[in-house]
């Protein structure tokens, strides 16, 4: 029976080499199959929002990390910040050699992945850096509340500045002329101190920048301060800062455009934009490529069919904000712009030139702000 124990041995070295064998050919199977990556979503064009409940928080400033992770930090902390309200807009102040690009997509993955949420619109600017040594990203959100923050409606106010020639390391003098003009413009308003939620503040040189933004936080204690240098090597010194209150008074327009006493008036824009329609648009940052008048117009005819989508005009836009990457092309947005805004009634604006954007030849972007009646 010597050839029945060779033939039994034989059957189970063969049984255990399959048993062997097949974990490795499933990994192999497992590992040839073919795995689709799923695109995250694109921000939209706009986004329509409940104009009294709204609130305003940015992102704490960190030196953790690479731009990736400190995207992904901004966003865990401005979710946490909102956690129960929905961020419909983000603006992100980008500074440092990462690229820029992967804010967009980092936010698209962000909110693509969370149930019911809706992915928010989006502006990405390069800036010359943050108050932060390593920091490379801070983000401002918009979000509408479950409640009513601001039963009265909005105010925005345009870009309060101050600048020289002269090219200057502290900010100190001329922030004291933007402070005695941001408070005339809050007082116009309608609104104190207290009533104002947000201050964004676009500087040249951050060599003060500790000790002016405690300025500014000691007048409004309230709000969500953005302090952030426009260029890494500007060509002029300057302080110009935006704000947004809550009035005390109702507003009862879909919005109205003023020029307070106290305040320089320009054919350009108005100082504030009084907002009273149930809700508004918001619109992503649009981008011109190129740097011709013609490519100008072009990106604001593409801004025009964003807001016909939206169900509102160029009239019914009381917020400008521009983002230009060089003096010249801030010019442009000005001579061009001027073929779509009304020119009786034009909106509040800001509008300086910073580092960059995140596109190949984009010269600037756009952004607006409308009244859905």
């Amino acid at each position: 029976m010597a050839w029945y124990r060779h033939l039994v041995c034989l059957a189970a070295v063969t049984a255990v080499a399959a048993m062997a064998f097949a974990p490795d050919q499933r990994r192999k199977e497992e590992e040839e199959t073919t795995q689709t990556l799923e695109i995250p979503p694109e921000p939209p064009g706009f986004i329509t929002a409940e104009t009294r409940r709204l609130q305003f928080t940015i992102s704490p400033l960190s030196a953790k990390g690479l731009l990736s992770q400190q995207v992904r930090d901004a966003l865990r902390a401005i979710n946490r910040a909102n956690r129960r309200a929905t961020v419909v807009k983000l603006r992100a102040f980008v500074a440092g050699s990462g690229d820029v690009r992967r804010v967009t997509s980092i936010v698209g993955e962000t909110y693509g992945r969370r149930r019911g949420a809706t992915v928010p619109a989006l502006t990405v600017v390069q800036v010359g850096g943050l108050p932060m040594t390593g920091a490379q990203v801070l983000i401002e959100a918009t979000a509408v509340a479950r409640k009513e923050t601001s039963p009265n409606g909005l105010v925005f106010i345009s870009g309060q500045a101050a600048a020289s020639n002269d090219l200057i390391p502290r900010m100190g003098p001329l922030a004291d002329k933007v402070l005695t003009d941001l408070a005339t413009a809050v007082k116009a308003a309608g609104a104190g101190p207290g009533d104002v939620p947000s201050v964004s503040c676009f500087v040249s040189s951050l060599d003060d920048a500790a000790e002016v933004r405690s300025r500014f936080a000691a007048v409004y204690p309230k709000a969500a301060l953005t302090y952030v240098q426009i260029q890494r090597a500007p060509v002029r010194s300057i302080v110009e800062c935006e704000a947004v209150a809550y009035p005390r008074q109702p507003v009862s327009e879909p919005f109205r455009l003023v020029n307070p006493d106290g305040l320089p008036k320009s054919p350009n824009y108005t100082q504030i934009a009084f907002v009273g329609a149930p809700r508004i648009v918001m619109t992503s940052g649009q981008l011109s490529f190129r740097y011709q008048d013609s490519d100008a117009r072009l990106a604001f005819e593409r801004l025009g069919r964003t807001l016909n989508e939206a169900g509102v005009t160029f009239n019914d836009v009381f917020l400008s904000r521009g983002y230009p990457i060089s003096q010249t092309l801030a010019d442009q947005v000005r001579r061009v712009r001027q073929e779509f805004y009304s020119k009786e009634n034009p909106p509040a604006s800001t509008m300086l030139p910073f580092e960059g954007l995140p596109a190949m030849e984009a010269g600037f972007s756009i952004e607006v702000l409308a009244a859905h009646k």
